[in-house]
């Protein structure tokens, strides 16, 4: 297997078009064509994970964190990051990152975190804009029904948590084939009508060149006449942050102590208490101060995340408990979901987890 079907299949799971524009996931160093020995995943990339790597006989790292996300003027080996790469060039290993493109799918980092504390009825807290496309085009009326199959089958007609959705309608479509070419009805040099309908379907903007395949795949013309119109609707599916609510309300004390074990926090730095039960929580997976607001317009009773600064817990106003459990704590599952989702999509393949803690923040209590 080469290191692209991985990749193909990462893609899939969280498509790169879905990152912030200030990231840098993707394939970092290595060859796509390469042959894949294995794969391991890990949350960030060091040299230890590197070496982890060689001694598994992998040669392919799997991490949300990019090691690489500025320019590097020099390579030298004065710092982490240019250890960290020059070890894998050297032994040939591939470092691929699956960043805020992973946190900003639906059923990604952030989700990750809300099945561990039980939430239900998630939903993104800042969805994304500007992700929808609309198309339209004409088919004959006989093959309306199977062109229709064919786009929902490659993702075409999402509309929340309805699927298969289109709008179709009547119409009669004229065209004169002219010379060089093979009309499927119709005569050359004769002006032909016919019968149509006008499918409309709505899909992410990542899937055109899957929707656009299996359309001239199926579509009966010659010369299939379509249509691609960006949207403004919001994409329910995708956005930075996640809210959701607990079965039942519980109180401050025990909710907190409940993060800590399924955590295993030693600390949580938190707003003070409201004296009130908590139902409704709002989480985004590393820094997130930035979603402070948004919390609080959507009602949270608590919003945890990691990376608060001083004066940013001020942002809670006592409307809601800010409570921040640490950038790795609040990420460490994203390596289970990587593992997991490569160990499915891979049954007879190594797919390892990194040995190495790459937390860089130690505790003394």
């Amino acid at each position: 297997m080469k290191i692209k079907e991985v990749i193909s299949k990462l893609e899939e799971l969280a498509p790169p078009s879905l990152q912030e524009n200030y990231d840098n996931a993707g394939l970092l160093t290595g060859n796509n064509h390469w042959q894949c020995t294995g794969i391991v995943c890990s949350l960030d990339v060091t040299e230890a994970v590197v070496l982890d790597a060689i001694e598994k006989k992998c040669n392919l790292i799997v991490a949300h964190h990019p090691i690489i996300f500025g320019g590097l003027k020099k390579i030298n080996g004065n710092n982490y990051v240019e250890k960290t790469i020059i070890a894998a060039i050297k032994n040939d290993i591939a470092i691929y990152a699956i960043h805020t493109n992973l946190d900003n799918v639906l059923h990604g980092v952030n989700k990750k975190i809300a099945d561990k504390l039980g939430l239900i009825n998630t939903q993104p807290l800042l969805p994304k804009e500007n992700m929808l496309q609309k198309l339209y085009t004409f088919v004959p009326t006989a093959y309306a029904e199977k062109l229709r199959t064919a786009l929902f089958a490659v993702g075409a007609g999402h509309i929340g948590n309805y699927s298969e959705c289109s709008f179709n309608t009547k119409g009669a479509g004229t065209f004169k084939a002219e010379e060089n070419t093979h009309p499927f009805v119709g005569k050359k040099g004769q002006r032909h009508e016919e019968e149509e309908i006008k499918i409309e379907v709505i899909f992410p903007n990542w899937l055109q060149k899957n929707i656009l395949t299996a359309l001239k795949k199926v579509h009966p013309y010659e010369e299939p006449a379509y249509d691609i119109i960006p949207l403004n609707n919001v994409y329910a599916a995708t956005g930075s942050g996640l809210i959701g609510e607990l079965p039942k309300p519980v109180e401050e004390k025990t909710f907190f102590k409940k993060v800590k074990r399924a955590f295993d926090l030693q600390v949580i730095k938190h707003t003070k208490w409201l004296n009130k039960p908590i139902q409704k929580v709002a989480i985004c997976g590393g820094a997130g101060s930035f979603l402070i607001k948004k919390a609080t317009a959507a009602g949270a009773d608590l919003y945890l995340t990691a990376d608060i600064k001083y004066h940013e817990f001020f942002d809670a106003n006592d409307n809601l408990i800010v409570a921040d459990i640490g950038h790795y704590e609040s990420e460490q599952y994203t390596i289970e979901l990587l593992l997991d989702f490569l160990q499915k999509k891979f049954p007879n393949f190594a797919v390892l987890k990194s040995k190495v803690n790459t937390n860089p923040v130690n505790y003394f209590l």
